[in-house]
């Protein structure tokens, strides 16, 4: 309430001056009445977007590209569209009961003259909660209200001789009295986060505790964070298995120090280190016990932010075989020995020597890396690396959690935090939804439309609807491994065509039941000019099949320019539960779609048919590892037309400009040997399309490639494991 002061026009009489004594009187009566009320009435939860990403069905769509599913994406440029018919609808399942306030929708030039909004709680009996027969289209606020899981928009007439065509179809509301202020940011970080201070009693003791529990737990559902406020930490080894991430809480690793070591080993296999996925370490400084510390360790497994006072081991003990790695924004004073390593990726670091090679050692901005000499021995090595960022972290600002978005860099080379101030932002927790196992897709959904970032908490996550992520510059963090399972075949995350969204740190793991695409950056035929705030992808991993059953026909669409893919490993399981040449189905494992997309650490296996395709331009790959699908049961089950085989990376005909740089396709067809693969890559022959240091190997004589890059390139032969090489192509 507000009152106006109005200069009078004349010198005001007593009886005036007592007129306004009692209006003032009864104005102060009447505010402290009004405040009094507004202070004693319940306080309202907002409503929020529930119904983005929601399980939708409509009566038909004009094509394949107007799905009912576009309506509700949260993507304006999308839309579903009817057949030319009267009537028509869309429905879509908000996931539980709400009370609804209000729907929004955006109209095509193609809308209804008459239609009406209908709620169902159980989707076969409705009633009728709006209707009109004079709407003129554009976009359209209607309040509504009632308790419904199901909202249908049914047309009844068209405004013109097209179907009815919806941009967005919107639905707000409440759940449990709950609405945006009903989803604070912030608070603990759950069970499964381990803090540790220098004064904390037998720190030795709770990790080895958790590594017992985790050391051979490939397929388990345990998750671990163990973070370690800044000081120093006396005679720890500090074991690491599947699933656990250790990280320091610092701003800078040299906050947190330990006199001691981070060890992955392979006593668990037997000396091999071929399947120690699943972990990392970050933000920590070591001193080892005897110089070196060993970090032994295959894909999923990255070593970042760390500074090691002394050398690097990263071959088990007996140097058995590995099968690893990545390696970021890390300072090894000493010298690294990758010994039985097949190939390894280091970016932005600095080394202090770096010895041994067996097939492809790739560097990109590192101080102290080897010349190129490629392939004898096998190292590949750009100065700096054209575009990167780091990846987001937590850490303590005092008594506060925030998370550091680190800045993106050009032309990086060396580390990022070493004699100076970082450059980045720092969030609040209290910015963040602190997500914690039993959490749904319509909370997280929620959280999101209510402007805050994720920060996954160590635990296992099933959901039954797609994850929007459609704010710019969003962080969705988790730590220990979060994985997040999509149980009803619905897309596990999907992000805008939007600047900065940084996903970090989880795993998508398939559901039962198949999945088109497990995570897409951007829709189909996103355009939007993102070259001065990227979108990043760093540590996001994608496993079908291993833990049980899974299914996905494409793990992960990029559409969105300009994305930075930094360190996946997409997988479809040869080994654990629910795997097979059919079990575990996954055609297609990264397409790229987006123009001037960079790959920096690109490890994808195992799928049926093409493990990378890339149809955007300007796109660029430093290091790629691939082995095809063991599981294959003859040559014709990977025919592809009249070529022996599907490539591991293919670039698109229509491509003009691509280049990549340490790249190799491994095959081990054990189940039918005599398979033959016509090439590890295939490529348009153009100036613009260029690639270096190519490889192809068979496993043991275990199938065989006849070329590297399209016809070029020598056959693998007999049984040895021996490289075939193109330097340079065309």
């Amino acid at each position: 309430m507000s009152v106006a002061l109005v200069r009078p026009s004349r010198p005001p009489t007593a009886a005036s001056h007592r007129w306004r004594a009692l209006a003032l009187a009864l104005v102060t009566t009447l505010v402290a009445t009004l405040l009094a009320a507004v202070q004693a009435a319940p306080a309202q939860a907002a409503p929020v977007l529930l119904s983005q990403g929601g399980a939708v069905t409509a009566s038909s769509q004009e094509n394949g590209g107007t799905a009912a599913g576009n309506a509700v994406d949260g993507d304006g440029g999308t839309r579903w569209s009817s057949a030319f018919s009267d009537p028509q609808w869309i429905r879509v399942d908000l996931g539980s009961p709400a009370v609804l306030s209000r729907v929004e929708l955006a109209w095509e030039a193609a809308h209804a003259k008459s239609y009406r909004i209908e709620l169902s709680a159980d989707g076969n009996t409705w009633t009728n909660a709006y209707s009109t027969t004079t709407s003129t289209g554009g976009n359209e606020t209607l309040t509504v209200s009632g308790e419904a899981r199901y909202v249908r928009l049914t047309g009844t007439e068209r405004a013109t001789g097209y179907g009815y065509s919806l941009w967005e179809f919107k639905v707000f509301g409440t759940r449990d009295g709950g609405g945006g202020p009903e989803i604070p940011g912030g608070g603990d970080l759950g069970p499964n986060v381990h803090v540790f201070d220098p004064s904390t009693p037998d720190i030795q003791g709770k990790v080895d505790e958790i590594f017992e529990q985790q050391e051979s737990a490939q397929f388990g559902s345990g998750r671990h964070a163990l973070l370690f406020k800044p000081g120093t930490y006396n005679n720890i080894n500090a074991q690491i298995g599947f699933y656990t991430q250790i990280a320091g809480l610092g701003l800078n690793p040299n906050d947190t120090t330990f006199n001691g070591d981070v060890t992955v080993d392979a006593g668990w296999f037997d000396g091999n280190a071929t399947q120690n996925f699943w972990r990392s370490a970050e933000n920590l400084t070591l001193n080892p016990v005897n110089g070196t510390n060993r970090w032994a360790v295959s894909q999923a497994a990255p070593f970042r932010r760390m500074h090691v006072k002394g050398g690097l081991n990263l071959a088990p003990d007996g140097y058995g075989w590995a099968s690893g790695g990545y390696i970021a924004d890390s300072k090894i004073d000493g010298t690294v020995g990758p010994y039985s390593q097949q190939q390894w990726y280091t970016r932005d670091s600095s080394v202090g020597g770096w010895t041994n090679a067996v097939w492809n050692m790739t560097f990109s901005g590192v101080q102290g890396a080897p010349a190129s000499s490629y392939p004898n021995p096998p190292y590949t090595t750009l100065d700096t690396t054209p575009i990167s960022r780091e990846k987001p972290f937590l850490y303590l600002d005092g008594d506060a959690y925030k998370v550091f978005v680190p800045a993106k860099r050009v032309n990086a080379r060396g580390v990022s935090w070493d004699g100076g101030a970082q450059q980045g932002e720092s969030i609040p927790l209290d910015r963040f939804y602190v997500v914690k196992q039993g959490a749904t897709a319509a909370t997280i959904n929620a959280a999101l439309a209510q402007g805050l970032n994720l920060l996954f908490t160590p635990g296992v996550y099933h959901i039954d609807r797609t994850i929007n992520v459609n704010r710019a510059d969003t962080v969705v963090l988790g730590l220990g491994l979060a994985t997040i399972i999509p149980d009803n075949g619905v897309t596990a995350m999907k992000v805008a065509d939007v600047d900065g969204v940084k996903l970090a740190g989880f795993l998508i793991d398939a559901g039962p039941v198949n999945s088109s695409t497990l995570l897409e950056v951007g829709p189909q035929g996103a355009s939007a000019d993102h070259s001065a705030n990227p979108t990043s992808l760093q540590d996001v991993f994608v496993r079908i099949g291993g833990a049980g059953p899974g299914k996905a026909t494409t793990s992960i669409v990029v559409n969105s320019d300009d994305t930075i893919i930094d360190h996946t490993w997409v997988w479809r399981a040869d080994h654990g539960e629910g795997w097979g040449w059919e079990t575990n189905r996954a055609d297609y494992g990264v397409r790229v779609n987006g123009d001037d997309v960079l790959a920096t650490g690109l490890f994808v296996e195992h799928f049926n048919k093409y493990d990378v395709e890339w149809y955007g331009e300007r796109g660029r790959t430093i290091f790629f590892q691939n082995e095809k699908a063991y599981d294959a049961p003859n040559q014709e089950a990977i025919q592809n037309g009249d070529t022996k085989g599907y490539a591991a990376y293919r670039v698109d005909d229509s491509v003009e400009q691509h280049e990549g740089w340490g790249m190799g396709s491994y095959c081990y067809y054990n189940v039918d040997p005599t398979i033959i693969q016509e090439h590890g890559f295939k490529a348009p022959v153009k100036p613009g399309v260029k690639f270096h240091n190519l490889l192809v190997v068979s496993l043991g004589g275990n199938g065989q490639y006849e070329h590297v890059i399209n016809n070029v390139g020598s056959p693998t032969s007999g049984t040895s494991t021996v490289p075939s090489t193109v330097v340079n192509f065309p």
